[in-house]
């Protein structure tokens, strides 16, 4: 959908004030960053930021604690269809299946009311039980807190009350996040602020292991989301067509540049695989799109079954994007990087240099093969690691983690810690 007809649906819909007001906001914050007339700001609040070099272990040690736990699970405020916040929600959700008690604080470095985002987690993450609160308006109450990314591990190191477990559920290598600077050695000394570590997949422990000299404390397994994601068999289905892409304008790792680029080069190989972009949406490209915005799971399974193959970029850490597609038959056409490459093994999956020829080349390669059909359902019938086993992981080792007395705490004492 062009942004004219954008404009004009909401016209429709909320009349033209709303819509001057969208406007004039865009455009003040486009000349803000045309003019670089803004500062740059931190994704934590300055109080926040820690330093693992000056912390001072306390005591009393956390006590041990079994049975039942209150657990704090401390993230950013989450978007619609934000993958890395699923992933943490299907750990708090398996705690909650085990009979314990959570507690999602959000940590936001504007705003301290919880209340707005309450309705998208509530929408989005139906089957969360866990409450709501603000980590900035204390994160008492709790046996143990979970950070989520690096932001929030430094603010759990700074914010915990004493006698709590603390742990870092690390989903990719941060530091990556960000060119060489401060924010990249503020994210690498997250890993070092006390918490215990536990990384999604291998390849996060060897990067660790390589970048800082320090592993995690343990892994758990990368899963898939196999009771959504699967092959479906209508009746009167079409055939398989086209190509999907889930794009990310504004997060480098995932390569929308280079996506963009490799599939205007492919429509000029196959203008007629049509291309279905979900996730944001897209303006101004050179060839026709189908623009899908956001998609609940069950709709993009449906995606991801009408069409042959999927771009999937990532230069850090995996995404969820490649296992789904495989699970509905579809073959991600992804780009060389160690990172990546070294934790997804799946013979069906297609590996290509990162370059717009490249990536071009390997999607026309796969849309052109012979008997897709057969293929796919191939591709399905393949046994995959669930998310369930991740859970079951991630849970026992928290369980486990938490029954043990923990000799010493990591955080800073009353004489400092922070910079």
């Amino acid at each position: 959908m062009s942004t004219a007809r954008l404009v004009a649906k909401r016209l429709r819909r909320d009349g033209w004030r709303p819509v001057a007001r969208t406007v004039a906001a865009r455009l003040a914050s486009a000349a803000v960053e045309a003019w670089q007339l803004a500062e740059p700001g931190l994704p934590l609040r300055e109080e926040d930021i820690m330093d693992s070099r000056s912390l001072v272990r306390p005591s009393p040690p956390a006590p041990a604690k079994s049975g039942s736990l209150n657990v704090g699970w401390v993230c950013t405020p989450p978007s619609p269809g934000s993958g890395g916040h699923t992933t943490f929600f299907r750990m708090v959700e398996e705690m909650e299946l085990r009979g314990h008690q959570c507690t999602l604080f959000l940590y936001d470095t504007n705003d301290d009311d919880t209340s707005r985002h309450q309705e998208t987690i509530h929408r989005h993450w139906p089957a969360l039980r866990a409450g709501v609160r603000s980590a900035t308006y204390g994160m008492e109450g709790v046996d143990a807190l979970v950070a989520s990314s690096w932001p929030t591990a430094h603010a759990v190191a700074g914010r915990a009350p004493r006698g709590v477990h603390l742990f870092y559920f690390i989903q990719d290598y941060e530091p990556y996040f960000h060119p060489r600077g401060f924010l990249y050695a503020l994210a690498e000394d997250s890993y070092r602020l006390g918490l215990t570590n536990v990384a999604l997949g291998g390849m996060i422990a060897e990067v660790m292991q390589a970048e800082i000299g320090q592993g995690p404390e343990t892994i758990i397994p990368f899963g898939c989301d196999t009771g959504t994601y699967r092959l479906l068999h209508p009746t009167n289905r079409v055939p398989r067509s086209g190509v999907v892409y889930y794009a990310k304008k504004k997060v480098d790792r995932r390569g929308y540049l280079l996506a963009k680029l490799a599939l205007e080069r492919f429509h000029t190989l196959h203008p007629e695989q049509e291309i279905h972009l979900y996730g944001d949406t897209v303006t101004g490209w050179d060839i026709p799109v189908t623009n899908h915005g956001n998609l609940p799971p069950e709709e993009l399974n449906e995606l991801y079954n009408q069409t042959i193959a999927g771009l999937a970029i990532s230069f850090t850490n995996i995404s969820l994007v490649p296992g789904e597609l495989l699970a509905a038959g579809n073959v991600p056409v992804m780009n060389h990087a160690s990172f990546a490459s070294g934790l997804l093994k799946d013979p069906d999956a297609v590996w290509a240099p990162p370059t717009p020829a490249g990536l071009a080349a390997a999607l026309a390669e796969v849309v052109s093969a012979p008997c897709i059909e057969e293929r796919a359902k191939a591709i399905a019938d393949r046994q995959r690691l669930d998310w369930a086993d991740t859970r079951n992981s991630f849970a026992r080792f928290l369980e486990t983690a938490c029954a043990r007395l923990q000799q010493e705490d990591p955080r800073d004492a009353l004489q400092g810690g922070r910079t």
